[in-house]
């Protein structure tokens, strides 16, 4: 699994972080998100799912091997 985040799409509501603050964070200049790995482990993907689903500008995708 791989998440991968789109920078220029974000506009830093924090869903992603509220939700999964293990693999997300924003930049203190902008509040864009900030990927802290983008690789979790497969027992979380039904988190990584809703994060995705839950950003309200589609900035984040999610890879399933």
């Amino acid at each position: 699994m791989k998440v991968t985040a789109d920078r220029a799409a974000c506009t830093g509501s924090g869903n992603c972080v509220r939700l999964a603050p293990e693999w997300f964070d924003q930049d203190e200049d902008e509040g864009l998100v900030i990927l802290t790995s983008d690789s979790p482990p497969a027992e979380f993907i039904e988190l990584m799912r809703d994060v995705v689903d839950m950003c309200p500008t589609r900035a984040l995708e999610l890879e399933v091997d």
